[in-house]
């Protein structure tokens, strides 16, 4: 199987068919978790399956990327009830090594009921175009992050985009809402210090990053993608939640 083939089954024999034995054949023993709540290891993910399970949480899968061994999922859980909300908008990045599922990065994030651009956190555009243009993309995306995330030229922030569909649900169309918003989270107290991509993949017009972050001082996880169309950039979803300090294992958020 390709990387996205096997991520794929493994999120399917865990999340959607509940089968940790199945589970347990695409993943390496010392499967390596980077989600704050689970423990490291084939078996934290093992013992996470009959939990969702029992829970009554389903998922649907919007978006898959991959580049190399990397692979990205976007989906939203739904009926997560069990775990504090509705619904969550989740990233979830897996690394394949030798034919098996090494390593497991993830965001997650409630689901409003209204959003500043009246779109969702998942819906928008799915397919993937412009394999050729892939590095390009890449490149594109991460001058953004430096430049306008980052604070390195916030000034040209209007280079990168002319139409800019937003999915963030507290974040208006266009780069002026971008930028309108990250001044009102400022006004509110949340000033970002630091913005470091650790995770990217790319695939033709679609470009993910996940950063860490340090906001007011305190660490944040920003998983973000883009969707690039004739070297603009032109939709944007994001997945964002505060990192905690303590977690199930001591591998950290990235």
């Amino acid at each position: 199987m390709s990387p996205k083939e096997l991520v794929i089954a493994l999120f399917a024999a865990a999340f959607i068919n509940h089968d940790p034995e199945a589970a347990r054949q695409l993943v390496t023993p010392d499967y390596i978790q980077h989600n704050p709540q689970v423990p490291t290891g084939a078996d934290g993910l093992l013992g996470l399956i009959s939990l969702v399970e029992q829970s009554g949480m389903t998922v649907k899968t919007h978006r898959v990327i991959s580049e190399g061994e990397l692979v990205v999922l976007h989906s939203t859980f739904e009926n997560a009830d069990a775990f504090g909300v509705p619904t969550l908008a989740a990233f979830d990045v897996f690394r394949v090594e030798d034919g098996k599922v090494a390593e497991h990065w993830d965001n997650l994030q409630p689901v409003p009921e209204t959003t500043a651009s009246g779109r969702g956190m998942a819906d928008g555009a799915t397919e993937i175009t412009d394999l050729d243009k892939t590095q390009e993309n890449k490149a594109l995306v991460l001058g953004f992050v430096r430049d306008v995330l980052g604070g390195a030229a916030p000034e040209k922030a209007p280079t990168y985009s002319e139409v800019y569909m937003q999915h963030n649900p507290n974040l208006a169309d266009g780069i002026d809402g971008l930028l309108a918003g990250a001044k009102a989270w400022a006004e509110q107290g949340f000033v970002i210090t630091k913005f470091d991509p650790q995770i990217v993949v790319a695939e033709g017009n679609f470009v993910f990053v996940a950063s860490d972050a340090t906001v007011s001082g305190e660490p944040w996880a920003f998983f973000d993608l883009w969707r690039v169309e004739d070297g603009k950039i032109v939709e944007h979803w994001d997945v964002v939640s505060q990192t905690p300090q303590e977690m199930a294992h001591d591998n950290g958020k990235f």
